[in-house]
């Protein structure tokens, strides 16, 4: 039977061993975002749940950039608390898109991760892929038509700011799938729902004065989509040789 020191010293080496392959800046961004986040929850009173969403988010979104499967299970967390939070504020399309579609989308991304999940180099990751151009035009298309009806269908039901509530879930739901096939082609969806997430956020926030945690959850998403797009890539090019 293990001693308590020797079932520490396990713990100790899973944990370093699993921030192995981090870089500094993915650390450091980690670190300082959680910090913020805490210390503006304290400043503006915000919500505990609103805390969850923004900091399980993050780490959802970071792990997601790395090609890490661990990222659907932080996700779930997310996906919970966030949609609590987006009910209170009646932007209803969020709530459908996370409880609808997102919650049962982690399962088959979970299946198909793991089918081609590999060891590279000193790491493990998510091998991943591009659209052709022929298809990353029809489907922007689509989602355009998309957006379009369903933004007039939230109008109906008096949503928030419903054409933006519109855009954000559509994209979602086309960055969504193309992150289940593992396509790096997400992240340019993904940079748009965050930008008009932030939209989003600040009218709640002009208007009410709480919900802090979120706008600053979005803000380090797009940041993070960003650093997603090219890491992806690069990700892409060490795969295929280039």
């Amino acid at each position: 039977m293990k001693t308590n020191s020797e079932q520490k010293l396990k713990r100790s080496t899973r944990i370093k061993n699993y921030f192995n392959d981090w870089t500094t800046f993915e650390k450091i961004w980690l670190v300082s975002f959680t910090i913020i986040n805490i210390c503006l929850f304290f400043a503006w009173h915000d919500t505990w749940i609103g805390l969850t969403a923004s900091i399980t988010g993050m780490l959802c979104v970071v792990l997601t950039a790395k090609g890490k499967i661990s990222s659907f299970y932080w996700g779930i967390i997310n996906i919970l608390a966030y949609s609590y939070v987006a009910w209170q504020s009646a932007y209803y399309g969020d709530v459908g898109l996370n409880m609808l579609f997102f919650l049962p989308m982690t399962f088959p991304g979970i299946y198909y991760w793991k089918k081609n999940y590999k060891k590279i180099n000193v790491s493990e990751r998510v091998l991943v892929k591009s659209l052709k151009w022929r298809d990353k035009i029809f489907w922007f298309i689509v989602s355009l038509i998309a957006l379009y009806f369903f933004g007039l269908l939230l109008k109906a039901i008096h949503g928030t700011l419903p054409f933006i509530d519109s855009t954000t879930t559509i994209f979602s739901i086309i960055a969504t799938v193309f992150l289940t096939k593992r396509y790096s082609d997400q992240w340019f969806y993904w940079i748009m729902v965050d930008v008009w997430s932030i939209v989003m956020w600040v009218y709640i926030f002009l208007r009410d004065g709480n919900q802090v945690s979120m706008l600053v959850m979005w803000t380090a998403f797009l940041v993070n989509a960003l650093y997603g797009y090219y890491n992806w890539r690069k990700l892409e090019k060490e795969q295929n040789g280039k």
